[in-house]
């Protein structure tokens, strides 16, 4: 069996099947036996019948969501939300149906976002014809675990399983003949393994980022705090397309740093299921232990911890970090933190800023942050990402584009 552990106390929940290979075939078989009439069926019904039970698991499941990941429960309540849109919105679509493409997907999610990852790889899969093996992340695979139980009473069976274990079932479970495509949202070395892997099945990859944020000279850094703060911060800064690294250009630069300080310092940190909390607990130990050891880090190579830090006390609870004085040859800047810690490094020049923030391997998001929009947007078509915004960085929808650069990219992304 899989321990689940609850990050607010650092202490075993439950536990969850731990499967292996046998598992993998059996679910395998299944999918591919249910494929052919699945495929050209009308599948509206279903995807509509899918967007009812996750809108009515929210108040059972929402709870369970918040314990295992830690996330206040306001935020698990919305990836509930979100994940019925999705379901609906691709119950709308109606692809046209191909006999020489599709089959059995292998959806691996990461523990983030369980429920929003997972419907944003089955709605779409769903749609398409496609059967789904899913697998959650060993971190948070218990409220998956429920919702693949609850929507297999609305599917065919074999349309969807749910196989929870550690993490080398991942392994196990793409390299089965039977699946034809591989849906994998996580770390670029396991991205890049997958790639690297001499075969006919398709991939669709969305891995790390560490994205950048470039403020312009000029900006009055009270009337973007707030958003550039929860920009880096939203899921206690464990999200993939978050900002993770700021260049302020120019004499603003210690205003932007007091200003989002000032923000960092009046968020509630606490246990996810206590009501006005705003940022809950790191989800698991290694992460916790990598955002200390880059903070004390970059603190010994001359940053100045602003604000923030590790919390006294059981559980995984670390205030959000402002990092001033933070420059690229720090780790905590060139490398992904996925944690509640913020680097802003000085540049001298817009060029400067550019230069640094396209440095990076990783090319998911990045944004640009000014009071000329016109100015700004033109500082954006600069950047190398495969997304970038102006004035704003979270804002992804179900039916707005999205895509990565360089090792955040996703190849063949068709869902056949």
């Amino acid at each position: 069996m899989l321990a689940v552990e609850d990050p607010a106390t650092g202490q075993r929940i439950t536990a969850v099947p731990d499967c292996g290979p046998a598992e993998v075939d059996k679910a395998v078989r299944a999918a591919a036996t249910a494929w052919p009439a699945w495929h050209v069926s009308d599948r509206h019904a279903a995807l509509t019948s899918c967007a009812v039970v996750v809108e009515e698991a929210a108040p059972v499941l929402a709870p369970v969501l918040s314990e295992e990941q830690g996330k206040p429960l306001h935020e698990a309540e919305a990836e509930f939300t979100e994940a019925a849109s999705r379901f609906r919105y691709f119950a709308g679509l109606r692809p046209e149906p191909r006999a020489d493409s599709g089959g059995p997907v292998a959806a691996i999610t990461p523990w983030n976002f369980p429920v929003q990852s997972a419907v944003a790889k089955l709605a779409p899969a769903f749609a398409a014809g496609n059967t789904v093996v899913l697998k959650p992340s060993p971190r948070t695979p218990l409220t998956t675990l429920h919702l693949g139980r609850m929507l297999a009473q609305v599917l065919p069976p074999g349309v969807l399983t749910v196989l929870t274990g550690r993490d080398p079932l991942g392994e196990c479970l793409v390299a089965h003949p039977g699946i034809r495509q591989v849906d994998f949202t996580g770390s670029a070395d396991t991205g890049k393994r997958m790639a690297a892997t001499p075969d006919w099945r398709r991939l669709t990859l969305e891995l790390g980022g560490n994205d950048p944020a470039v403020v312009l000279p000029g900006t009055d850094p009270a009337a973007i705090a707030e958003r550039l703060f929860w920009s880096a911060f939203a899921n206690c800064g464990q999200i993939g397309v978050a900002v993770e690294r700021v260049y302020a250009v120019g004499p603003g630069y210690d205003g932007v740093v007091e200003a989002l300080a000032a923000v960092a310092a009046r968020v509630v940190v606490g246990d996810g299921r206590t009501p006005g909390t705003q940022l809950g607990p790191v989800n698991n130990r290694p992460r916790y232990d990598r955002v200390t050891g880059l903070t004390d880090e970059a603190r010994a190579d001359g940053a100045r911890i602003v604000t923030g830090g590790p919390l006294d006390g059981p559980g995984y609870f670390f205030a959000p970090a402002i990092l001033a004085d933070a420059h690229d040859g720090m780790r905590v800047v060139a490398e992904e933190q996925f944690g509640p810690v913020l680097p802003v490094v000085r540049c001298s020049t817009v060029d400067e800023a550019v230069c640094l923030a396209n440095a990076a391997a990783p090319g998911l998001c990045g944004s640009v942050w000014g009071a000329d929009e016109e100015y700004a947007a033109e500082v954006a078509a600069r950047l190398g990402s495969g997304t970038v915004r102006v004035n704003a960085h979270l804002a992804l929808s179900v039916d707005g584009p999205f895509a990565g650069s360089r090792w955040s990219a996703s190849r063949d992304g068709l869902r056949a």
